[in-house]
């Protein structure tokens, strides 16, 4: 580990705010040890639980993981391909792939050559996979479900996409089921959804590995996203206390290591078409510091570019935000422009490109979006990271070796 950490890496690794990173300087100040401005030294942080993760971290040994055998693997929702390249880069062989978005499909199809199927996934039948699947894998979208009672069952979910990712899973009955969310189905519906997901799993025959929210940041991507995995394994494996989640990279990767040529990627990222800001929205965010928000404008700027929002709280970070060579970039959403969620490039006054965007999200350079801008921005906005996928895949595959 290194001597010294930037203060809002810190903030980043422990998930706090950079106000709340006062004890750590305080501490600083009274200990007897080197100083560096704007930094902490690791003697101060050494002992907290998620730099020992990383200075322990069996990384490099996980890294090494290569499947015994050859693992086939269905993935519904799949979109433009994050988790599925990551899950191929592991050694999963994809048996299908479905997705409702034409353009998505389109992805797919144009990068590898994947059986994908372009249809609602109400319309397929997964009964004549059975045997011969090891994984199953899907982003189901969060809804609630409507019904009455405490018993929540399979029948209950009928209607939402949950549904269909269960009903596969009944009718090719894989080893291995990984649902992936965003981190607010933990609470929807006052947790009552999550409790409803784990009832059916359990109900299909599968023991269910404790939920866990990964940041994306801790596997290679230089994003601070974070993605809800729920991870089940049939019954008659037993085999639940053997899966063990990916342990975190050494460090964390930044805006730099996305864009420039370095540890991630061999070249600078390479020229692409993206969207463009109006020239009043881009003189207002030409005054804003490379890691700041409307809040580093001067007032008078402030008040114009919020407007009522100026009055109310809350901390708004991502609006006039403009990203930092030295930190990850904030998530990514569909649309790299729109006003509650700005994510200006750190040097140029300007959005994100489409292979910027897609460098952010760790996918490969030679991956080809399909479709309009508007729909490439939003396969790749809502796609899993491609190295978070990869670092998963090697924990599956690990599973499976040990089972084999």
């Amino acid at each position: 580990m290194k001597e010294f950490y930037r203060e809002s890496e810190v903030a980043d690794i422990l998930g706090i705010s950079k106000r709340s990173l006062g004890k750590f300087k305080s501490d600083l100040i009274t200990a007897n040890l080197k100083k560096q401005k704007n930094h902490i030294n690791y003697e101060i942080l050494k002992n907290l639980q998620q730099f020992q993760l990383m200075e322990k971290s069996c990384w490099s040994k996980e890294y090494k993981t290569k499947p015994i055998k050859n693992y086939k693997s269905i993935e519904i929702f799949a979109g433009a391909g994050g988790l599925a390249i990551g899950l191929d880069k592991a050694g999963f062989e994809s048996i299908l792939l479905n997705d409702f978005d034409k353009d998505s499909c389109e992805t797919l199809s144009r990068n590898r050559n994947w059986h994908v199927e372009h249809d609602d996934v109400t319309n397929l039948s997964f009964k004549k996979y059975k045997g011969e699947v090891d994984l199953l894998s899907g982003g189901f979208p969060c809804q609630a479900f409507s019904y009455a009672g405490n018993k929540r069952g399979f029948e209950d979910t009928r209607g939402t996409l949950f549904f269909e990712f269960a009903r596969a899973a009944k009718e090719c009955k894989p080893k291995i089921l990984v649902g992936e969310n965003v981190r607010g189905l933990l609470s929807h519906e006052k947790g009552q959804t999550l409790e409803t997901i784990c009832n059916v799993i359990e109900e299909l025959g599968y023991d269910l590995v404790d939920p866990r929210v990964l940041k994306a940041m801790f596997y290679q991507v230089p994003q601070k996203r974070e993605r809800l995995f729920l991870v089940g394994i049939r019954k008659d494996l037993k085999a639940k206390e053997l899966f063990k989640y990916p342990d975190p990279y050494h460090r964390i990767m930044t805006m730099r290591d996305a864009l420039k040529k370095g540890e991630l990627y061999a070249t600078n990222v390479p020229k692409s078409h993206g969207a463009k800001y109006p020239e009043h929205k881009r003189k207002i965010l030409e005054l804003v510091p490379q890691g700041g928000y409307w809040r580093d404008l001067p007032d008078k700027y402030q008040r114009e570019y919020m407007g009522q929002s100026y009055h109310l709280g809350g901390g708004k970070t991502g609006m006039a935000r403009r990203l930092s060579w030295n930190d990850p970039s904030l998530t990514l959403t569909c649309a790299p422009a729109q006003k509650q969620t700005e994510r200006c490039h750190p040097d140029q006054t300007r959005p994100l490109t489409v292979r910027e965007y897609a460098r952010i999200q760790t996918f490969p350079d030679n991956w080809e979006f399909q479709g309009s801008m508007s729909s490439q921005y939003k396969q790749i906005g809502n796609a899993v990271p491609v190295n978070l996928g990869f670092a998963m895949g090697r924990s599956l595959i690990r599973l499976l070796n040990e089972i084999s």
